[in-house]
């Protein structure tokens, strides 16, 4: 067999054919990847993959293998030393398994230039080296299995005839059918057993790095298969039926093994992020899926920006997964926009429904045009359809930043989507009344977004006065309580009640403004107003809890404009000016509950101390460095806006404006007398969850016409700030019992191209990639005849 092997090679590249052959493949990758225009492009395409090469690859090896392959048996045939191989002391298996190894190390040596394209990447990546190897090699090792195919079957083709074009064309053929020919099968016939057969189908997930053992028995069982074909194809005497028989039968049993295969298969994702692989929480909800969920996705088109390319491809890759876990979750990629006789109608009616589109910025051999996309999907299932936003907009991002935040946050859009459709309400939340909270119309929208996922009921302490342990009763029934800005002081009966709903395990969201201070309050004559310490007799009661929330204001030189009108009468004009009161929060901590989240607004924010007790604490929020702490009482005036503001006294540093409380808890009544008798005291509570943000207006929406507003959404500025986003998250955190709202702190990160450097050295680079792989292809060429020259010579 060690024989044939060293034949073959000698023989293909002792002729100018294989080196022909192998200069072709790589001349055409190299003008495909690195110099045309178009979506193979890596250069243009931005990101620092090499997912255009393994996209490319598969089509170029269709041609590239039969090449190789076309001569094996057909050239022994026409000269008739066929007959003479087949009588040496050597099994018919040896002699097609030298053929078939000698052809495979040929087409190996012609993939080996191709590692150039690796360098490259690396070299160009934003940081240099910024390139996903796991991933990088598990598609090498996608295509070497693909390879592997693509040759048993050029070998096969090979013996059916002693003509070498006829062999080229029947390999070709085959190869085209089984990588991408059972697709079109199962389009016409909508059964995805048929999709199951194509190469296509097996290489798609190897491609990007997931290994799966599936797949591996697939391109083994094909392999395999051609290779003992092969054997029986160039045996002397006819075939009887006994050798049909034992083919047939071995057809029968790889194509058994392969269906017990996928459902015992073991999954390997190599990419250094796992970004392919569902989190336990995906898997769990949509474990549960009986009936077909369909997924509309708009987000397809020609025109986009490479950045958008990927998070199209990117969601179609993670659909695949929700698929290939359940069946019954089907999606389509639509273009609204494709035809236009009915593209104006179908902008308005997907606006109508919600679906807001977006308008990006194209640059295209140097010139700018805009095109515009629907980043959206819809989830259809059991006759209910909801709005799945497919971007995770940040103020400030650049379009890659927008992208690379997107798509950390596909899986928990999708899986929060398909949740909503097919898990039913359970957990009840109470919004607290009683203590002059904030009006309904100034919560509307938020208390419209979480009653998509629970039970809204609003609750008053009032009763308390008269029978407060049925109060206490009735609030045990609830999971949740949200006290949207009190502004009137809590009883002690009324403390007592909320701290044994507490130890009950009950959750709590508490938006608390110590300093009494209103922006509407300063749209006055004189244009300001006193802010002084608010006292809702809660003061003990975080203590306890090991917070205390200082009566101070925030200022920051990182905030949100406030819009004044500037001028008088007809010549006033409205003008976005820089307002220290109004803090942009952020955080840098990976928590599920803020990871990937836009800056959330604050008004006349206080602080928060942390204090030491055994509950757990994570500062959630909080502002920006440049940071100045303002006691209370304090005149607050309009005229701030025109003075010059000291950067050297914004000096405290980052404040805590948000935290999050867990753990068992120590009531606030333990050893003290209380004001009323419970018919069952706890003062320890189990295992529970509480969020405390230092500002009441976080919740509060903008309200016009006496229609409230979209929550964090800034009518003046066209702004759209995390508060919803951040409150949605934090009650979902606080009630979540599956997980969830986990998959929000999973990393994921897109590694993109330096784009100066490519400006600076792009033709150094095609050259490297273009040229340079011919010219190691020719100097091995000069090598291997001079030693071969050398050797029959002496």
């Amino acid at each position: 067999m060690l024989a044939i092997l060293k034949k073959e090679i000698n023989s293909f590249f002792a002729s100018p054919i294989g080196y022909l052959v192998i200069a072709i493949f790589l001349l055409l990758n190299g003008l495909f990847l690195w110099l045309f225009k178009g979506e193979f492009n890596i250069l243009d395409y931005g990101f620092a993959d090499l997912s255009s090469f393994f996209l490319l690859a598969p089509w170029i090896l269709i041609f590239l293998i039969p090449a190789v392959t076309m001569r094996s048996f057909s050239d022994e045939k026409k000269q008739g030393t066929l007959e003479l191989l087949l009588t040496k002391p050597i099994s018919h298996t040896n002699i097609v398994l030298g053929k078939y190894f000698g052809a495979f190390v040929l087409i190996l040596i012609a993939l080996l230039p191709t590692l150039l394209y690796v360098y490259t990447v690396y070299q160009l990546g934003n940081p240099v080296g910024n390139l996903d190897i796991g991933s990088t090699l598990g598609s090498y090792f996608g295509l070497l299995f693909l390879m592997a195919s693509y040759t048993a079957i050029g070998i096969f083709c090979s013996t059916i005839t002693d003509n070498q074009i006829v062999a080229f064309i029947s390999a070709v053929f085959l190869c085209f059918i089984f990588y991408i020919g059972f697709e079109g099968i199962s389009d016409i016939t909508s059964s995805a057993f048929f999709e199951q057969l194509g190469m296509s189908y097996h290489f798609k997930s190897m491609s990007r790095g997931v290994l799966d053992t599936s797949n591996i028995l697939y391109f083994f069982s094909v392999t395999l298969f051609f290779i003992m074909l092969t054997v029986t194809a160039i045996k002397t005497q006819k075939n009887n039926k006994k050798e049909w028989q034992r083919i047939s039968i071995i057809l029968l049993s790889l194509i058994g093994l392969n269906v017990f295969s996928s459902s015992i298969h073991k999954r390997f994702d190599l990419t250094e992020d796992n970004r392919y692989t569902l989190s336990e929480a995906s898997k769990q909800i949509i474990s549960t899926i009986n009936s077909p969920i369909i997924v509309d996705v708009f987000l397809k088109g020609d025109d986009f920006p490479s950045e958008f390319k990927r998070l199209q491809r990117e969601t179609k890759q993670l659909l695949e997964e929700f698929s290939e876990e359940n069946s019954n979750i089907n999606f389509n990629f639509i273009n609204p926009l494709e035809d236009e006789a009915t593209r104006e109608r179908n902008i308005q009616q997907l606006t109508q429904r919600g679906l807001t589109p977006m308008q990006l910025s194209v640059q295209e051999s140097g010139k700018s045009s805009q095109a515009i996309i629907f980043p959206w999907a819809l989830a259809s299932y059991n006759d209910v359809t909801i709005t799945i936003p497919l971007v995770k907009n940040k103020i400030g991002a650049s379009q890659q930043e927008l992208v690379t935040n997107s798509v950390q946050h596909l899986e928990y859009a999708f899986t929060d989507g398909f949740s909503k459709l097919t898990t039913p309400k359970q957990k009840k939340i109470a919004v607290l009344k009683g203590n002059n909270q904030l009006e309904d119309k100034y919560i509307a929208d938020f208390i419209k977004k979480i009653n998509e996922y629970y039970f809204i009921a609003p609750f008053t302490l009032d009763s308390v006065a008269n029978n407060p342990q049925k109060t206490l009763s009735d609030l045990n029934k609830f999971d949740l309580i949200i006290s949207a800005k009190p502004t009137e002081a809590f009883s002690e009966k009324e403390k007592l009640v909320l701290d044994q709903f507490t130890m009950s395990g009950g959750k709590s969201l508490w938006l608390i403004d110590n300093v009494a201070m209103e922006k509407d309050s300063l749209y006055n004559a004189s244009g300001a107003n006193l802010a002084v310490p608010r006292n809702l007799n809660l003061n003990d009661f975080f203590f306890k809890y090991g917070i205390r929330i200082n009566p101070v204001m925030i200022s920051t030189l990182y905030s949100a404009p406030i819009t004044l009108a500037i001028g008088e009468g007809s010549d006033s004009q409205f003008q976005n000016l820089r307002w220290p009161y109004s803090p942009l929060a952020s955080s840098n901590s990976n928590h599920p509950i803020v990871n990937n989240l836009n800056l959330v607004k604050f008004d006349f924010a206080n602080q928060i101390d942390t204090l030491k007790s055994s509950i757990n604490k994570t500062i959630l929020l909080e502002s920006a460095p440049l940071t100045k702490l303002e006691g209370t009482p304090k005149e607050i005036s309009l005229e701030v806006v025109t003075q010059e503001q000291n950067p050297a006294s914004f000096n405290k540093a980052n404040q805590a404006l948000a935290v999050l409380l867990e753990g068992e808890f120590t009531s606030v009544y333990n050893n003290r007398i209380k004001p009323f008798n419970l018919s069952e005291e706890k003062n320890k509570s189990v295992l529970t969850k509480m969020i405390v943000i230092a500002d009441g207006d976080v919740i509060k929406n903008d309200v016009a016409k006496n229609v409230p507003q979209e929550l964090g959404f800034d009518r003046w500025t066209g702004q759209t700030y995390g508060n919803k986003e951040f409150l949605l998250n934090a009650v979902n955190y606080l009630l979540d019992d599956n997980g969830l709202i986990n998959i929000r702190s999973k990393e994921i990160a897109v590694a993109f191209l330096d784009q100066q450097k490519i400006a600076a050295q792009k033709t150094k680079w095609q050259l490297i990639n273009i040229a340079l792989p011919l010219v190691l292809l020719a100097l091995f060429g000069f090598t291997f005849n001079y030693y071969r020259k050398k050797k029959y010579t002496t």
